[in-house]
């Protein structure tokens, strides 16, 4: 389960040869924050500002996005909080440099980062939706994921006795493919375990915020 990652930066995309990102969007990105989302359209590849978790178009408010950022390929046509966009092909990526997973040291949760050996960006398999709340569209995605649990480097991470998974990387050589899915069966075959040697992870512990607290100077 990915909660928590940092996306592609600007210069990235101009180096990757991508559209400019039109907008302003956060360094690291939590469910129900904004990110930026790549998919396809008639007019080539274009970017959208969307939310961290899938908001279906049969809900009220965009609370659902806290528990819709992460979707099992597995059962995304049978899930009412998905069904709609799989069986419409709104598949998209979500670009990082980075995504954080806890692992269990000594029964304690450490927070941990995965990214490329190389630095380079990897795209993320994304599932999107379109939906309207009181005359305001919201535009929301999740992540898709798979099972791990045979996985070198992804079955280490989570609670011990929690099911193993993995968010699914589609490699850059298939990111075209992918976004021009046409049938909804077809995504099976980019449902692939990233291949670990050109990944590496390490520990890597939230930054601290320190409070600022009024004092009272004693000069006034």
């Amino acid at each position: 389960m990915c909660a928590n990652f940092k996306p592609l930066t600007r210069p990235q995309a101009q180096q990757l040869g991508l559209p400019q990102i039109p907008f302003e969007y956060l360094d690291e990105v939590y469910p129900g924050y904004k990110a930026p989302l790549l998919f396809k359209s008639e007019h080539g590849l274009e970017w959208r500002e969307v939310l961290f978790g899938l908001v279906p178009k049969w809900a009220e408010d965009i609370n659902i996005s806290k528990h819709t950022y992460n979707a099992r390929h597995e059962t995304i046509f049978q899930k009412p909080s998905f069904q709609e966009a799989a069986y419409k092909c709104k598949f998209g990526v979500i670009p990082v440099t980075e995504f954080y997973e806890s692992k269990y040291i000594e029964n304690k949760p450490q927070r941990w980062g995965v990214r490329r050996r190389d630095g380079k960006v990897f795209f993320i398999a994304a599932l999107y939706e379109i939906c309207k709340i009181n005359s305001e569209v919201i535009r929301s995605a999740t992540m898709l994921t798979m099972d791990a649990i045979d996985h070198p480097m992804m079955k280490e991470f989570h609670e011990p006795g929690d099911v193993k998974r993995s968010v699914v990387v589609i490699p850059h050589e298939g990111l075209d493919d992918w976004l021009s899915l046409k049938q909804p069966n077809q995504m099976f075959q980019f449902m692939q375990r990233f291949p670990v040697e050109e990944f590496e992870c390490s520990h890597v512990p939230k930054a601290k915020i320190e409070k600022i607290t009024s004092q009272l100077n004693m000069f006034d």
